[in-house]
């Protein structure tokens, strides 16, 4: 895929059921995250605080994925993400069997407390 100019260009290039489920997950990030700015980073969608990328997600053949960018807050959501699958970085997920929105609201705001405590060191 090449580089998407917008996230819109990004989820309109998708197939109707993994861009309804992305469409979902980036409102639920965006309700978590009011300050954040969205854009293309590492040729996803993704939203950034403070000049810093905060999360992503894209779509995949056979998944979507979210990316916290961030092991240490994968570390500590270990347990509540053990019925997906995941990577050092992403956790997978269908348009069936989408990511619970407290959890990905969660994941979101302890980014964003970690981004804003380097901030202060």
């Amino acid at each position: 895929m090449e580089k998407p100019e917008s996230v819109e260009a990004y989820l309109a290039s998708l197939p109707a059921e993994p861009r309804a489920a992305l469409e979902v997950l980036r409102e639920t990030i965006r309700a978590a995250l009011p300050q954040g700015t969205e854009g293309i980073g590492w040729q996803m969608p993704a939203f950034r605080v403070h000049g810093r990328w905060l999360v992503g997600y894209a779509a995949f053949r056979e998944h979507c994925s979210f990316f916290p960018m961030s092991t240490a807050v994968m570390e500590a959501f270990a347990a509540d993400l053990e019925r997906f699958t995941t990577t050092k970085g992403s956790i997978h997920f269908t348009p069936e069997r989408p990511l619970p929105a407290t959890l990905v609201k969660k994941m979101v705001k302890a980014r964003l407390a970690e981004v804003e405590a380097r901030r202060r060191t």
